[in-house]
């Protein structure tokens, strides 16, 4: 195979997440981005991985129905520290208490991901998990944290990609997974469907 026979096709983005974004056009994939909007509630008892790749696939699942052709990507990420699924931070308060959760501890960075052709009941899905060990954060370095608004709208409370970088001391995996979407899992998806 030549390179002129190899393009990555245009994807649709089910997500508004600018992160997503930038490491699509980091990797040079083609795309646009239509934002599903869905409950995210967790069921009872819901395992994590499940949690996460059936939020992908709704949010594939519902852009896709309201297009005749096209491959749409859903992608939905959380944090697991001790047993417990730290979303989004509700407020300053919240995003306080999971940054102590995650002080000196090893957790797991999970994304489910799901392609659906659009107008056809071709669909893949899959999770990636990263492990992440933050170093001890003092009080003093939490409320700098906050102060910086990064863990606001971002699963854990932090940004690996910015100022949160300063705690993380290791990782196991993928790193564009801690960033919300691992693109390597994506490709291989792809490449199946």
């Amino acid at each position: 195979m030549n390179n002129k026979d190899f393009a990555l096709k245009r994807l649709i983005l089910a997500s508004r997440s600018p992160r997503r974004a930038e490491i699509l056009r980091a990797a040079g994939w083609p795309f646009e981005t239509a934002p599903a909007d869905i409950d995210e509630s967790r069921r009872e008892a819901e395992h994590a991985v499940s949690y996460v790749k059936r939020l992908a696939l709704i949010k594939a699942q519902t852009v896709a129905r309201a297009r005749t052709e096209g491959l749409v990507l859903g992608a939905d990420t959380t944090v697991v520290v001790d047993g417990e699924l730290l979303g989004q931070p509700l407020d300053d308060n919240d995003a306080r208490r999971m940054l102590k959760l995650l002080s000196g501890k090893w957790h797991e960075v999970l994304t489910g991901v799901a392609l659906v052709r659009a107008g056809e009941e071709a669909a893949l899905v899959d999770h990636e998990i990263t492990r992440v060990r933050f170093s001890e954060m003092s009080e003093e370095e939490i409320d700098w944290y906050l102060s910086t608004g990064e863990p606001r709208g971002k699963a854990g409370a932090y940004g690996i990609q910015g100022p949160a970088a300063l705690f993380v001391e290791e990782i196991a995996g993928d790193y564009f997974n801690i960033v919300g979407l691992p693109v390597r899992l994506v490709y291989e998806l792809w490449h199946r469907l």
